[in-house]
């Protein structure tokens, strides 16, 4: 048999290896900066792209897309060659592919501190960065498709089954989740409202953790452990059971991130049911990577590599134990909203894919560099630190979380809440940040040290260059089923069948969820008091988004004697109706804010959003100051937005948008009139004129900076089912 002579393109690997150890040290130090902001949270003061609400979705996606999509990229690339036994198919379409995601990195980390944001969890990229990321996607899916139908080894190994469904079904996601209307090149609405923004939001979510942080790196898994461990996997047919259970039970798990919310009971109840499920293919999984270190255990002791590997596969055991835990309703009472989920989700960040990304460069760059690891210890020693830094981070969190759930539900023998000041809760966690300050400080003293030792052994290393590599032709055999040959062995040899069904697969669930939740009129009932924002209202409502003010509250009321009694009455679907994109948040690190409306005068807005601490005491919130700048709020697109919602279904009249900045200005009038209320503020204010008087600068009136238009939609907020005050008194 003719061997036929190539080279393994070793090149691109590294520049994704080396762009994984750069976005590392970014998106944990974003990590670490955000961690301090709980503790001191005017660290920044006065720097708009620098504050919490920006930084926080950028930490989120240097982690996710740069550092862990990095690694992915890095491993996928070196696996695919040598399972496949050729090529990439193009160097080209390879080169694409890096340059174009790491500009994607780039535009990322620009237009997220400026405040150009979706505000959608994971999906805070706006439309230009959203095609690039299809583009670039489409560019990886080519290449490893091209490079599977000129391979020379006829099976599919596993690792290989989980990179194509990663491939077809993030790529799914992103498209459908994506989908909004351009205002201007920074500004899009999401085409979805409401209720079905937030199912379709959490169906990507849930399974951008699924298909980009977890199927990915099962298959690097599958690839890596046994090499690093020279065994063989434990079971090919678990592997089997894994794959195709996982990706057909994952799809459906989104909407266990909205339960007791304004989601229709029957989409709840299918997220819990899958959730569910989901442990059996998860734990097979794990246990199919412990159990391939069978007979190595040894190897554990002296190998920082296996080390990182074993606490990894732990750490997604963990992580997809708890996660199916966290689905029951009862748990998620309890859990939801709270520190208990930033635990929950760092356990799977930082030991899944980071301590896998980690044990990934130790063994791969000496390979390529042809030397050894240049300090065996250092490997070592930042495993440890790591798994410190890890323990120190989560388990606080855990407190915190329990802590905050029994606080925020305790009640006096009266009937009246225990702790009614929300900012009770906040003081009493505050040693927990400490801790969690700390243990984020550790974890990036263990990527310092990686930087270092990888720094080292390539110095002492050979350039990473292309690998020789020969391997015999793969001859054509029959399409059909051999005698004796499997279902899954024909599979394996028919990669586009197998694509094929992985799609089938992956769309299922999400098409039973989604498409009657739109469809179906039932499912949102109209409330006829619900009415659309007004122009200035809207506007507001863009700032509030800008700001990143969905990081820290939430917008979504449960159905429970403590919520209610602490915030007022509990969410409605049909509340949600002219919202793109919805706004329910995730986490409250303050107070939910849905029937905030009418609670305090604007002249308390104003104070709070200039000094949170002089209104509230004790309080972690910034203060928001660039908004109250001596300039005028750019509203010259208010036409324009409006215009856009009528297209999503937002009943607009004709007049309304001719006369949106009358009514603009009439409003923000209005608002400024209310402040007047306010000595102290009326002695500012004046002082403020008189001296832009003698500087001879513009002053530009109150009624026109942008802090009047974030009042208006605060003001707005649940007040279309609050009671007017003249049927408040007949009552």
């Amino acid at each position: 048999m003719e061997m036929q002579q190539f080279y393994y393109d070793n090149k691109i690997v590294k520049k994704f290896l080396y762009a994984t150890i750069v976005f590392g040290v970014v998106g944990f130090l974003a990590g670490l900066l955000i961690a301090l902001f709980y503790l001191f949270p005017n660290l920044t003061e006065g720097i708009s792209w620098l504050s919490y609400g920006r930084l926080r979705p950028l930490h989120t996606n240097a982690v996710i897309f740069a550092f862990v999509g990095n690694a992915m990229f890095a491993g996928t690339y070196y696996a695919l060659q040598r399972l496949l036994k050729t090529r990439m198919y193009s160097d080209l379409l390879s080169n694409i592919n890096f340059w174009g995601w790491q500009l994607i990195i780039v535009a990322a980390a620009i237009s997220l501190p400026l405040g150009y944001t979706t505000s959608k969890e994971y999906a805070e990229l706006e439309w230009p960065i959203d095609i690039a990321i299809a583009l670039i996607w489409v560019v990886f899916g080519i290449n490893m498709i091209g490079t599977i139908l000129k391979r020379r080894e006829r099976h599919l190994y596993v690792a290989i089954w989980f990179f194509i469904a990663t491939f077809v079904t993030v790529a799914l996601l992103h498209i459908f989740n994506s989908l909004e209307l351009p205002i201007n090149w920074h500004k899009s609405y999401s085409v979805y409202a409401g209720v079905q923004d937030a199912l379709v939001q959490w169906w990507y979510g849930h399974n951008a953790v699924a298909f980009f942080l977890t199927t990915p790196f099962l298959g690097l898994m599958y690839y890596y452990v046994p090499k690093a461990a020279n065994r063989p996997v434990y079971s090919y047919r678990l592997s089997i059971i894994h794959f195709w259970s996982l990706i057909f039970i994952y799809i459906w798990a989104g909407p266990h991130h909205l339960l007791y919310s304004a989601l229709p009971d029957w989409a709840q109840n299918l997220g819990v049911v899958f959730s569910i499920m989901l442990i059996a293919p998860s734990w097979g999984g794990m246990i199919n990577g412990l159990l391939t270190l069978r007979g190595a255990w040894d190897k554990v002791r002296e190998s920082a590599v296996l080390k990182f590997f074993v606490v990894a596969i732990t750490g997604y055991g963990m992580a997809t134990f708890e996660g199916p835990m966290l689905s029951l309703k009862n748990v998620n009472a309890i859990a939801h909203f709270t520190d208990w989920i930033i635990a929950h989700v760092h356990v799977g960040a930082l030991a899944w894919n980071g301590f896998l990304s980690f044990g990934l460069l130790y063994w791969l760059i000496p390979r390529m560099a042809k030397t050894k690891l240049y300090s065996e210890k250092l490997a070592n020693f930042h495993f440890w630190i790591g798994t410190l830094g890890i323990v120190m981070y989560a388990l606080p969190m855990y407190v915190a979380g329990f802590t905050q759930a029994s606080m925020w539900k305790e009640f006096n023998p009266d009937g009246t809440l225990k702790y009614g000041n929300f900012l009770e809760t906040v003081k009493q966690i505050m040693p927990m940040y400490w801790l969690r300050a700390i243990g984020g400080t550790l974890y990036v003293i263990g990527m310092f040290v990686l930087v270092y030792n990888i720094i080292k052994t390539i110095k002492q290393g050979q350039p990473i260059e292309d690998e020789y590599a020969e391997a015999p032709a793969l001859e054509k055999i029959t399409k059909r089923r051999l005698k004796g040959e499997k279902w899954h062995g024909w599979l394996e040899r028919r990669p586009v069948q197998l694509t094929l069904l992985a799609t089938v697969a992956v769309t299922i669930g999400g098409a039973l969820q989604i498409i009657p939740t739109i469809m179906v009129k039932s499912n949102i009932p109209t409330i006829i008091a619900v009415k659309p924002y007004t122009p200035l209202e809207l506007e507001g409502r863009d700032l509030y988004i800008r700001e990143g003010c969905v990081n820290c509250h939430s917008q979504m009321i449960r159905p429970f004697r403590s919520e209610v009694e602490r915030y007022g009455e509990y969410s409605k679907s049909g509340e949600y109706v002219y919202d793109h994109p919805f706004l329910w948040g995730s986490k409250r690190t303050g107070p939910d804010l849905k029937r905030v409306g009418g609670k305090y005068s604007d002249n308390w807005h104003f104070n709070h959003m200039w000094d949170p601490q002089s209104v509230s005491e004790g309080s972690i919130m910034p203060s928001y100051k660039w908004l109250f700048d001596n300039e005028k709020a750019d509203y010259s697109e208010i036409q324009d937005k409006m215009e856009a919602m009528v297209t999503l279904g937002v009943p607009y009249t004709k007049e309304e948008i001719e006369n949106a900045n009358k009514h603009l200005e009439e409003q923000a009038a209005g608002i400024e009139k209310n402040l007047y209320a306010d000595p102290d503020f009326v002695k500012t204010y004046e002082d403020s004129k008189k001296r832009s008087a003698e500087k001879g600068e513009e002053f530009v009136p109150m009624r026109e900076r942008e802090i009047v238009a974030l009042i208006a939609y605060l003001q707005r907020l649940g007040a279309d089912l609050k009671p007017k005050p003249e049927t408040a008194n007949a009552n």
